[in-house]
């Protein structure tokens, strides 16, 4: 079973957006881990975060009511469009949700560690109506801002996601690997209008038999700015080329060349496999340029069952000479039929 993300914030599936912006805040102000100091507040306030990115965005939102956890981080969802499975992985970092969320990273000097207006303590006060009395009128930073109304900030564009090709070999492919890739990113600093730079790393997992074309995405790792929402670092699988084979789908294609002898007499081919192996084949018909013989179970593991395997479909190519002596032409008059 996965992660319930409706249950981490507190609400039932099928919610309006504006009950999941709600409960986001609700949660995330209560258990962010500068006010609270339960031992687990570091970690649920990830799960938050984690349950809010997913559950804002409508398509994956709508693949993980369909398919769970699961299917949402294990291309087990449905294609994408562009040969491959949609696939989400956290970006990892809640704080920076929190920031994008509330428009700025550190509402704590203004709001906690002081008594409000009426008396009353922080802890004691509402986190789903109007926050702290002037959380409309100010940004979280301690800037003023423009009033707005809704549970959310004001509605900001995000910036168009960020395309990076990934190549990986077909033996990683077939192992699965993990990829590790540095990107260089601006981030607010906690006055929300100057800008860092920052490295991060991204881990991206390659699983077992995914196909050119899969995109894993980081959820707004791109650029922060105060009036847009980072974009998303999204890279997208491809085949790095490969001394031997090809694949096609889960297939592996293995192109052999053989002599025009060999082709009209029959032969024997030894055949190397993915992981290593080697496969006797021995043809006794009449082979023709392009044809293909199949070995079954030897090819890359399927994306959604890697226990199982596509085909080495081994293809035939014939070197035909260059020219013929006489001699050799009228044997070849004498044996061949004329048509």
């Amino acid at each position: 079973m996965g992660k319930d993300y409706y249950k981490i914030l507190g609400i039932q599936k099928g919610a309006a957006e504006e009950d999941i912006k709600k409960a986001y805040r609700k949660q995330a102000l209560k258990w962010h881990p500068d006010k609270n100091k339960a031992a687990n507040a570091e970690e649920k306030f990830k799960e938050i975060a984690e349950a809010y990115e997913v559950l804002s965005d409508p398509k994956k939102r709508e693949i993980y009511d369909q398919y769970g956890e699961e299917g949402l981080k294990g291309g087990g969802g449905p294609a994408d469009g562009q040969g491959g499975s949609y696939t989400y992985t956290f970006h990892g970092d809640p704080h920076a949700t929190f920031a994008t969320f509330f428009g700025g990273a550190n509402p704590f000097e203004m709001f906690f560690g002081r008594k409000a207006a009426s008396g009353r303590d922080d802890e004691d006060m509402e986190v789903d109506g109007e926050p702290f009395g002037s959380f409309s009128s100010f940004s979280l930073n301690g800037f003023p801002r423009e009033r707005h109304s809704g549970a959310g900030p004001p509605h900001r564009k995000q910036d168009p996601a960020i395309h990076h090709e990934l190549r990986v070999s077909l033996e990683e492919i077939f192992h699965g690997c993990t990829k590790r890739m540095k990107i260089s990113r601006k981030r607010l600093n906690p006055d929300a209008r100057t800008v860092r730079t920052e490295d991060k790393i991204l881990t991206i997992k390659i699983k077992r038999g995914w196909k050119e074309g899969t995109k894993i995405t980081f959820p707004r790792e791109g650029d922060e700015s105060h009036n847009t929402i980072p974009a998303d670092i999204v890279f997208i699988i491809k085949d790095k080329p490969h001394a031997h084979f090809r694949r096609e789908g889960s297939n592996i294609v293995y192109p052999v060349r053989i002599s025009l002898r060999q082709s009209l007499c029959g032969c024997s081919v030894t055949v190397s496999t993915i992981d290593g192996k080697t496969c006797n084949m021995k043809i006794t018909d009449v082979i023709k340029p392009g044809m293909r013989r199949t070995i079954a179970g030897q090819g890359l593991p399927f994306p959604k069952n890697p226990e199982q395997r596509g085909d080495l479909v081994v293809e035939f190519d014939v070197d035909f000479p260059e020219s013929l002596t006489a001699t050799e032409k009228d044997v070849l008059k004498r044996h061949l039929p004329a048509s």
